[in-house]
């Protein structure tokens, strides 16, 4: 009886919640995990795969001078064992036409060691906290109404904020499908 009662007010809640604290789209994707770019450094990670999904909500017109953006939750596993991630952040996507710009910026806590050195160059390669910016950016396609394919750019990296002395982030460029609910 409890469980009954807990769905109908949770379908109650989810009825009176405004659009932007209702999903309005459900994503995931395949990436290929610290790939080398001008952002990151050697982490000792690499050649293995993410599978990232998400949830995105609609935009928060109280921010509309900054054109509304679309909070998200995301999570990226990493089939190898390297760092894995879960977080929030909020993007704008830019374009009504069939081909979009989403660019977005988030924060995540990862799994990835606490302290790690490359044994042939003596440098540290751990990402120097817990938590860590998520930059983000796609370039995205829309098939259809209701679906769309984006390449995509993930970035999760300290930013020298936590650690001044280190900071070598990790990249993921890969494919994403979106489908709006």
């Amino acid at each position: 009886m409890r469980k009954i009662i807990a769905f109908a007010a949770l379908c109650a809640v989810s009825i009176a919640l405004p659009d932007a604290a209702r999903a309005q789209e459900v994503f995931g994707g395949v990436y290929a995990h610290a790939v080398d770019t001008p952002f990151t450094l050697e982490t000792t990670e690499g050649g293995s795969v993410d599978i990232a999904a998400g949830v995105r909500f609609g935009g928060i017109e109280a921010l509309s001078f900054i054109g509304s953006p679309e909070p998200y939750i995301l999570g990226s596993l990493n089939t190898s064992g390297d760092t894995s991630f879960a977080g929030v952040g909020v993007a704008w996507t830019i374009g009504n036409g069939p081909v979009y710009v989403r660019p977005g910026i988030g924060i995540v806590v990862h799994d990835g060691p606490e302290f790690r050195v490359n044994e042939a160059s003596g440098f540290r390669t751990d990402l120097g906290s817990r938590v860590l910016f998520e930059p983000e950016i796609g370039v995205g396609y829309r098939v259809s109404e209701r679906t769309s394919v984006e390449a995509h750019w993930m970035h999760i990296s300290q930013g020298q904020i936590f650690d001044g002395q280190q900071n070598p982030g990790i990249d993921m460029i890969g494919m994403r499908v979106n489908l709006k609910l």
